[in-house]
């Protein structure tokens, strides 16, 4: 997605100021700061009980920090949404039952300050086929995208998504996230919390990593890469495969031997191969690689969490 540059003096559309919220013992959220500006398309990224879910209930004012603040546009987030400049689709909280797909849509859409035509968000969000049907007998998928269409019902400059393709289908997911980069490209704001980082690697433009209610890690998706610090190799051996001295090749931080394939992580490729000569085997069909957002990702994770006692 295009990336709207934001002037240095401008508001920021969120901005989190050393945010702490507590549960008992646990902090959910540890001290975040993080600023968002028009135009980003963000995905927020984190292994379970990371602090996601909590961080957005917090954004949205649906929990209030223990310290620190929250700011949307220089402003509570209550005021934000009262004025209609937030649109949210979260995965807890069930729809409407008893009507359509249609009277909720629009229902939505009337008490929005900016409303859209009630058509139009039905045809973008891809249910215009279904509006006349009951909201309690659509499938998981089609209850998604009319989530998806009470979160853009109206002008919103910031929208906000949990986990919003779950249960929908390639086709769907894929118009889902054309629809989402239209909105960007127009200058909304877009932060989105999700489990698939095959979509948060094709489609942020900036990625937040969340561990233990801390931010880890913030930076394009190239750059979560290559903090890293990990590239993948593999190839194929012929004959028996000493999968123990594989295993003592320099700067491995992981290996899995399937057959005769064999895949690697390693700190240092160039070391690794160099050593898997030395040993004289002759690998074929060997490949090495940079690391995909999700090895990043656990990589980075893991190393985070091999430091707590």
């Amino acid at each position: 997605m295009t990336t709207t540059a934001a002037p240095a003096t401008a508001t920021p559309v969120v901005g989190f100021d050393r945010v702490t919220k507590r549960y008992g013992d646990v902090r959910a959220v540890d001290s975040l700061s993080l600023r968002l500006h028009p135009g980003e398309t963000v995905a927020l990224l984190g292994p379970n009980g990371a602090g996601k879910s909590t961080t957005l209930d917090l954004l949205l004012g649906l929990k209030h920090p223990d310290s620190g603040t929250v700011r949307l546009f220089g402003a509570s987030p209550r005021a934000a949404i009262v004025a209609g400049r937030v649109g949210a689709m979260l995965q807890s909280g069930g729809l409407m039952d008893g009507v359509t797909v249609a009277e909720l849509v629009g229902l939505a859409c009337s008490l929005h300050p900016r409303p859209y035509p009630v058509p139009d968000v039905l045809a973008r969000a891809g249910i215009a086929q279904i509006a006349g049907r009951k909201v309690d007998r659509l499938s998981g998928g089609q209850a998604q995208r009319v989530r998806f269409a009470l979160a853009t019902a109206g002008d919103s400059d910031l929208i906000v998504l949990d986990e919003p393709t779950t249960g929908m289908d390639v086709s769907s997911r894929r118009s889902f996230w054309a629809t989402m980069r239209e909105q960007a490209d127009r200058g909304r704001t877009v932060l989105f919390a999700t489990h698939y980082l095959e979509e948060a690697d094709a489609v942020a433009d900036r990625v937040l990593v969340l561990h233990r209610g801390r931010l880890l890690a913030d930076g394009t998706a190239a750059e979560i890469k290559a903090r890293a610090g990990a590239r993948r190799v593999s190839f194929d051996l012929e004959g028996a495969v000493d999968e123990a001295a594989l295993r003592a090749l320099p700067c491995l931080t992981s290996i899995d031997v399937s057959g005769r394939t064999v895949r690697i992580q390693s700190s240092d490729a160039d070391a690794t191969v160099h050593a898997l000569y030395g040993l004289g085997l002759h690998p074929r069909n060997l490949e090495v690689t940079g690391l995909g957002l999700e090895q990043a990702f656990v990589a980075i994770t893991a190393a985070e969490e091999a430091k707590q006692p």
